[in-house]
């Protein structure tokens, strides 16, 4: 943690904006106000990227936008689709203010949340390392985006505390097989999709959720599924698993 947190100065310090990267699909758990109080405090411009933003809803991301465009400029982004990079560029180009000298950028987030996968699709190029294993990024890297934009990106990451499994769950920092409460975490999930878009969750697994309570609609989806024991009963460890992966493959969206 203390690294971590001298890590994080250094890159405010040095960078004449900085990045804030967070998952469009739930960008309130993956923000971390911490890190948006040090670049407050710091006076440098600071950019909220939403990234994977192919995940959701145009209706979601118009309303994340809204509300975080109280605390700092947001911008959509969707590597995948080659969506918003460009948008993104301009943007650093715009908050710099630095009329033709180079804008040193950093980059900061969770795990999984696509820092250098943004920096490539900012970039044109694979030029920062990637990987789908969280923490791969190892040390602060320095990546020439061209256009007077350099990058630096870190390893990471923001550190997760003790009870933070469900974040980890919902970004895919562990599977269902790594955690040591799957079902509460598929149920966290199922309770975000009653909460935002109960509808999503109704058409992915043909069920009707209306008046149930989370584990009875755990119950359902496991009934449809046909995860069942002998004796009957519905197996929920099979079932949760089922939940999470199907949420971090990208299958179910919000």
């Amino acid at each position: 943690m203390a690294s971590y947190n001298m890590m994080v100065k250094d890159v405010i310090k040095k960078s004449d904006v900085l990045l804030e990267v967070v998952d469009a699909r739930f960008p309130d758990e993956t923000r971390n106000s911490d890190v948006e109080r040090l670049v407050k405090r710091s006076g440098k411009p600071l950019i909220i990227v939403l990234n994977k933003c192919d995940l959701v809803s145009k209706e979601k991301l118009e309303a994340s936008k809204s509300r975080l465009s109280k605390v700092a400029p947001a911008v959509f982004v969707s590597v995948k689709e080659r969506f918003g990079t460009t948008m993104l560029r301009h943007k650093i180009l715009e908050v710099a203010n630095m009329r033709g000298k180079n804008v040193l950028v950093g980059s900061l987030g969770y795990p999984n949340t696509g820092k250098s996968s943004v920096i490539n699709g900012v970039s044109g190029k694979t030029k920062a390392s990637t990987s789908s294993v969280s923490g791969h990024t190892k040390g602060v890297q320095l990546v020439n985006a061209g256009s007077k934009i350099m990058f630096l990106d870190t390893p990471g990451v923001i550190p997760f505390a003790d009870n933070d499994e469900y974040i980890q769950g919902l970004l895919g920092v562990k599977d269902a097989t790594h955690l040591n409460d799957p079902i509460g975490v598929a149920m966290r999930i199922v309770e975000k999709f009653r909460e935002e878009n109960p509808n999503a969750l109704e058409e992915f697994y043909n069920i009707d959720i209306r008046d149930l309570m989370i584990d009875e609609v755990l119950e359902m989806i496991g009934l449809e599924c046909n995860f069942l024991k002998k004796k009957g009963e519905i197996d929920e460890g099979r079932t949760a698993t089922r939940i999470i992966n199907d949420w971090q493959k990208g299958s179910l969206l919000t």
